[in-house]
């Protein structure tokens, strides 16, 4: 948990808090209700902001999550497919994966690109940063855009059955309007992206 914690300070996100935005809970008490290798599950007993006794539940993820906008000449994105277990039914995704806290972020999303589609090398910057689901999860994102990438061997994950489609960026853009990719990295890696854009063209 600290490792996201110290994360989130880095985002500047810990800067220029006023009286008004200081944490109005206490924590009571914390067990874990469950984990795994990916995930722990944080049962919390705590003093809710109203002063009444509460309870709260944490899902503590122990990766980073990672994505990146693979771009090529032709202004084209490489998108993965894959069936997504928990959502039952087959996504359309920027290329994703997880990062230790300790690794550098930018190195995780390689690792994962070149696992994911065989692609390496290339320029990379940081697109932006997310929190994903702060209503009950720590989990954090870091985002990312490469061009001029090279072409290689994939090599995913026994877990992972992926498709790979270059799409040009303005139907990428479409089929995130027409609600045929739904992923919350994917779409707030490629707004991101066109928000730039648009600012660029002033």
């Amino acid at each position: 948990m600290l490792g996201s914690r110290r994360l989130a300070a880095g985002t500047g996100y810990d800067c220029g808090v006023s009286a008004s935005e200081l944490n109005p809970w206490r924590r009571v008490s914390r067990r874990v209700a469950y984990e795994n290798p990916w995930i722990e599950i944080l049962h919390d007993e705590v003093v809710r902001p109203d002063g009444k006794p509460g309870i709260y539940g944490v899902v503590h993820f122990r990766h980073l999550a990672i994505g990146v906008v693979p771009v090529d000449a032709s202004d084209r994105v490489l998108l993965v497919g894959q069936f997504r277990y928990t959502m039952d039914r087959y996504s359309w995704e920027i290329p994703e994966g997880g990062g230790d806290f300790d690794e550098s972020p930018e190195e995780a999303a390689r690792r994962e690109l070149v696992e994911e589609t065989g692609y390496s090398g290339g320029k990379w910057r940081e697109l932006c940063r997310a929190e994903l689901s702060n209503s009950v999860t720590d989990e954090i994102t870091i985002l990312f855009v490469a061009s001029d990438l090279d072409a290689g061997p994939a090599s995913p994950e026994g877990t992972e059955q992926l498709q790979l489609r270059w799409v040009p960026f303005d139907e990428v853009m479409a089929m995130i309007r027409r609600g045929e990719i739904t992923d919350a990295m994917t779409i707030l890696a490629l707004q991101q992206l066109a928000l730039e854009r648009a600012a660029a063209k002033g």
